[in-house]
C-alpha cells in the first residue's frame, strides 16, 4: 500500500508535540541512531520522496520533524493518516549522558518517556562500523522504559554477505538483542520487510 506523506511541524519542545487534532491518535513510530547512520536516507526510501532532509553534515538535526502518512493521494487521500512518523536528531558526537545522549535536546527523553502513541521506536545502526556502546545504552534504555523497538542495520549493501553476517552477528551479541534486519536506502534491500512491520503496527 503506497502511503503519501504529509510534514506535520517541527518539535523543540514538548509543547510543540503534535496534538490529536493532527495525529489522530494513530501509531507513532520513531527513527532514532547517531548521527550519519543513514535515518533520513531511509525514511525517504519508505516513504518514496525526500521529505526528510539529508545532511552531510552530522548531528544537524536538532528537532524533532513528525510527518503524517496517509493512504491515497490528491482528492482521494484519506483525511486520517495510517502512519505518524518521527524523525528524531541523531546522537554520537559526545558520549551518552546518564540514560540518553547529552547532546540531544532536553525534549528527546519526555518523548520517549511519556509520549502515549509511541508505538515502534526503530533503532538504527551501522553494520559499516563496530558496535557502539551508545547504541548499546540506548536499547538498554528503551528495553528498561518497555518501549517496543526493532535494531535496523542500515549500509547493509556496503559490505559482502559473509562480512555482513559477522558484523550483524557482533551487533546483536554486544547489544544484546536477538534481531537485526539489514537494510540498504540504496538497493532497497529490506525495505519491504521493514514495511510490513510497519504496517502491523498501524494495525494494532
Amino acid at each position: 500500500m503506497r502511503l503519501s506523506p504529509v510534514f506535520l511541524l517541527s518539535a523543540t519542545d514538548v509543547s510543540h508535540f503534535p496534538t490529536k487534532a493532527k495525529t489522530f491518535d494513530v501509531p507513532e513510530v520513531a527513527f532514532l541512531g547517531r548521527s550519519n547512520v543513514g535515518k533520513s536516507s531511509l525514511i525517504n526510501s519508505l516513504i518514496g520522496s525526500k521529505e526528510a532532509h539529508v545532511s552531510s553534515t552530522p548531528g544537524r538535526t536538532r528537532a524533532i520533524n513528525f510527518f503524517a502518512l496517509h493512504e491515497g493521494a490528491g482528492e482521494k487521500k484519506k483525511i486520517r493518516p495510517t502512519l505518524i512518523f518521527a524523525d528524531l536528531p541523531g546522537y554520537g558526537y559526545a558520549k551518552i549522558s546518564k540514560s540518553i545522549s547529552s547532546e540531544w535536546p532536553t525534549f528527546i527523553e519526555p518523548y520517549l518517556a511519556n509520549r502515549e502513541t509511541l508505538a515502534l521506536c526503530i533503532c538504527l545502526v551501522d553494520t559499516n562500523i563496530p558496535p557502539q556502546a551508545n547504541d548499546t545504552q540506548l536499547i538498554t534504555y528503551l528495553k528498561q522504559s518497555q518501549r517496543p523497538y526493532l535494531v535496523v542495520g542500515t549500509k547493509a549493501d556496503r559490505i559482502s554477505g559473509n562480512v555482513l553476517s559477522k558484523s550483524i552477528a557482533a551487533l546483536k551479541r554486544e547489544h544484546e538483542v536477538d534481531e537485526i534486519l539489514p537494510i540498504s536506502a540504496k538497493t532497497d534491500a529490506g525495505i519491504k520487510t521493514l514495511w510490513s512491520r510497519l504496517m502491523a503496527v498501524s494495525e494494532e
